[in-house]
């Protein structure tokens, strides 16, 4: 197995199931309702909603980053607005994460072992990480904010209690 198929496989036990650690991302959003994603039952912390929609964003920049877009994000980009918190709107947010999920394993597959060690992207102004870091960096962000949407939705469950 090359190094980029290990990532890879990072990613996916991350997000689908299987990681060491605990729930994926998907195991954790299972069954959470439009009005639990919404909630903020700590207070100043993110949603659940939040979250998915932010790691989303950054599933998406590692693919453009590697796909040789800087991906720098806004803050609306980082954290987007959530407008509308419709069940409608939360199959769709998930849906999204979904889709840009799929298409960062596409790109990660197209990836070649031997870029690994260099920079995502080559740029004079701004020093960016190697393929590694920001891949393996990928990961660690989504499992981050995993542990962050299993403790909201424990604080959302004793809320209900």
């Amino acid at each position: 197995m090359s190094e980029v198929d290990r990532i890879r496989n990072q990613f996916e036990r991350a997000f689908n199931g299987g990681a060491w650690h605990g729930p994926s991302v998907r195991e954790l959003l299972n069954g959470v309702t439009a009005d639990q994603a919404a909630a903020h039952p700590i207070p100043g912390a993110h949603s659940i909603w939040e979250l998915t929609l932010h790691i989303a964003a950054w599933e998406d920049a590692c693919r453009r980053r590697l796909e040789g877009d800087p991906a720098q994000l806004s803050d609306d980009e980082n954290f987007p607005p959530i407008t509308d918190t419709s069940e409608a709107a939360w199959e769709e947010a998930k849906r999204k994460l979904l889709k840009l999920h799929n298409q960062l394993l596409v790109a990660i597959t197209a990836t070649d072992d031997a870029r690994l060690d260099q920079p995502i992207i080559d740029s004079a102004e701004t020093t960016f990480n190697s393929v590694y870091v920001t891949l393996h960096g990928g990961v660690q962000h989504s499992l981050y904010h995993a542990g962050q949407i299993a403790v909201l939705k424990k604080a959302i469950e004793s809320v209900a209690s």
